[in-house]
C-alpha cells in the first residue's frame, strides 16, 4: 500500500452558484424550505426527500442514516420505520434529532434541528397502506436492524407473508409507525465560490424565529 493511500485531498470543486441574503430569504422557515424543496423535486425528483437523519442513544453516541421525508407542514417533518429499529430505540431513549437535506445540483443544504414525536396509529395504518404491496410485506417481514442469518430466511419469510394475506390486506406491523420532527433551529446553507458560502440560522424563542447569518 502506497504511503499516500487514500488521501484524497487533490479532489476539489468550486461553487458556483447564487448567493442568498437577508432580503432574498423568507421570515419564515417552513416558507423557506418550502420554496427550496420545490425547486429540488425540479431538478432532482427523484431525490429530493431523502434525508440524513441523526439521533444519538442516552450515552450521546450518535448514529446516522438516509430516511425519506414523507410529509411535512408547520408541524413538522415526518417519515416512517420500524419503532424497534436502531433509529427508533435511540429516539426512545433521546427524543431529539436532526435531519439534514443536501442538494448537490443546487448547491444547497438545509439541517432542522428539534423534538421527536411519533405519530398517531391512524396515521402510520394510513400510510402503510399507501405503499406498494412489496414494501408493505418486507416492513411485516423485517424487524429491522435485527441480526439475521441469512438473506433468504428474510425471503422466505416475505413469501410466507404474501402467501397468507393473498387477496387480503396486510395489517400494518405494531411496531411499525411514523415520526415527526417538530423543528427549533433551522439552517439554510448555500454554497458559493472560494468557500465563503451563505449560512442562515432561524433560532425559535418562543412563539417567533430569530435569523442570523452565520460566518462560513
Amino acid at each position: 500500500m502506497s504511503d499516500n493511500a487514500g488521501d484524497v485531498t487533490h479532489l476539489r470543486r468550486e461553487y458556483v452558484s447564487s448567493g442568498i441574503t437577508r432580503d432574498t430569504i423568507d421570515s419564515d422557515p417552513f416558507v423557506q424550505f418550502t420554496e427550496w424543496f420545490d425547486i429540488a423535486c425540479k431538478i432532482r425528483p427523484d431525490d429530493a426527500s431523502s434525508m440524513t437523519l441523526a439521533t444519538a442513544n442516552k450515552q450521546g453516541m450518535p448514529s446516522a442514516r438516509i430516511v425519506l421525508l414523507k410529509h411535512f407542514d408547520v408541524e413538522g417533518f415526518a417519515w416512517y420505520t420500524d419503532y424497534q429499529s436502531q433509529k427508533g430505540c435511540e429516539l426512545e431513549e433521546n427524543p431529539q434529532a436532526e435531519i439534514m437535506f443536501y442538494w448537490y445540483g443546487l448547491e444547497r443544504q438545509i439541517r432542522i434541528q428539534g423534538r421527536v414525536e411519533k405519530l398517531t396509529p391512524e396515521q402510520a395504518d394510513n400510510y402503510f397502506h399507501q405503499r406498494p404491496i412489496g414494501s408493505q410485506l418486507s416492513a411485516a417481514a423485517s424487524q429491522q436492524s435485527q441480526p439475521i442469518p441469512s438473506r433468504e430466511e428474510l425471503e422466505k419469510r416475505v413469501e410466507q407473508l404474501q402467501s397468507q394475506y393473498k387477496n387480503q390486506e396486510v395489517p400494518c406491523p405494531e411496531r411499525w409507525g411514523g415520526y415527526r420532527l417538530i423543528p427549533t433551529k433551522f439552517e439554510f446553507w448555500q454554497g458559493r465560490e472560494s468557500r465563503l458560502h451563505d449560512r442562515f440560522t432561524y433560532s425559535l424563542d418562543e412563539d417567533s424565529w430569530e435569523i442570523k447569518r452565520l460566518q462560513p
